[in-house]
């Protein structure tokens, strides 16, 4: 199996020694294989807030030609994807939250179905929980199975011992869940909020093929805007769950009927005067 370890950090510090720690500890319980992609090493230009890349798709993207869509490229070959920062000013490092932001048109098309993901923060003191919180919700909306966190104290400076061994249990057990993850082959069940992440998607895609044609024809090129579709996979879903999406998916494609509608008038109403026909 393929790993990729996805570093935000700027150095070859806490971080990167947590990562080489749960590589240690991974390899004992399955046979995979690392690959280490370093943010601080990859040409990533910041987003410019465009807007492009989300209805026109992100092969639009003025920043087309950097490494973004080579780091995506491994994380889609790959079994399994490590996120790992230092917790910066409470959040993920610049570096992490650039990468974040360039890719962020997968939240509308969501594509990492079936890969795992772990999630690993070292922090000084505080921030570590909010920080993985952040990170999950991401990967979740992007399709990852969420397999594991660690959130590792790491004081700047030597680590008192105590603190040092809570941090490799955590390790340890991290690898535990990661490796279940990545050794079950079959899909999880969704859950309530799963359905309806996918349903709101739904209903809202499936009125946005003027507006949003790119994120309007992927849902339509992956099956999701079928009637037969129930989620982004085909696995058995809780009778409740699925009426459940069906309001959803109605109250979505009503609101955004509603949205479309005004964004038109508005656009009209502020044509200037000479363009009109």
């Amino acid at each position: 199996m393929k790993i990729v370890a996805l570093i935000g950090s700027p150095r070859k510090g806490n971080t990167f020694r947590a990562c080489e720690e749960f590589r240690e500890h991974l390899q004992k319980i399955c046979n995979v294989e690392f690959e280490y992609l370093w943010l601080k090493d990859a040409r990533i230009e910041p987003c410019k807030g465009c807007f492009v890349c989300f209805p026109k798709g992100e092969d639009k993207c003025p920043h087309r030609g950097d490494d973004v869509h080579v780091i995506e490229q491994k994380m889609l070959d790959a079994d399994g994807v490590i996120f790992a920062s230092p917790v910066y000013s409470m959040n993920v490092s610049g570096l992490m939250k650039t990468f974040i932001d360039r890719i962020s048109y997968t939240g509308h098309r969501p594509r990492f179905f079936g890969k795992k993901a772990f999630f690993l923060v070292t922090t000084g003191l505080f921030g570590a929980g909010d920080v993985l919180k952040y990170m999950k919700t991401l990967a979740w909306a992007w399709g990852f199975e969420c397999t594991g966190t660690a959130g590792l104290i790491t004081p700047n400076g030597a680590v008192p011992r105590e603190r040092a061994e809570k941090n490799t249990q955590l390790l340890k057990e991290g690898a535990q869940v990661f490796s279940a993850g990545l050794l079950r082959t079959t899909p999880r069940r969704p859950g309530v909020l799963d359905v309806i992440h996918f349903s709101m998607g739904r209903g809202n895609f499936s009125q946005m093929e003027t507006v949003s044609p790119a994120d309007y024809q992927y849902w339509k090129g992956q099956g999701w805007l079928s009637p037969d579709a129930k989620w982004f996979m085909d696995v058995p879903l809780n009778p409740l769950y699925r009426a459940i999406g069906r309001i959803v998916e109605w109250h979505a494609q009503r609101s955004c009927r509603k949205y479309v509608g005004l964004e038109t008038c508005n656009s009209r109403w502020v044509e200037p005067e000479g363009e009109r026909g």
